[in-house]
């Protein structure tokens, strides 16, 4: 595994040495699991993950903004954005984690 950073390679190794799934079958069981929460998110509804947290769309409106070189006011149009909250049984288990470690 990464050091700093979780790959879908990293989850599918740790689902084949967990499960006890072949490689291929770990490896698709993530890609399925992933592939579900995108096509939810795409269909425009949430994701929440019990003790987990929740993947959130939020709609913004269109506004003026600035670009920061030049100073000229530019249109941004609207957009949806992706929101992740934690939920507070996963923020309680990472201020646990920072304690142990320090």
């Amino acid at each position: 595994m990464s050091k700093n950073t979780m790959t879908r390679a990293d989850l599918s190794e740790a689902v084949y040495q967990e499960i006890g799934l072949s490689r291929a079958e770990s490896a698709m069981l993530v890609e399925q699991v992933l592939d579900l929460i995108s096509d939810t998110l795409v269909a425009g509804h949430n994701v929440k993950l019990s003790s987990f947290g929740s993947f959130v769309l939020r709609q913004k409106g269109g506004r003026m903004g600035r670009n920061p070189k030049t100073g000229e006011e530019v249109p941004i149009d609207p957009r949806r954005v992706l929101t992740f909250k934690a939920s507070q049984v996963m923020r309680d288990r990472i201020n646990e984690g920072d304690k142990a470690s320090a």
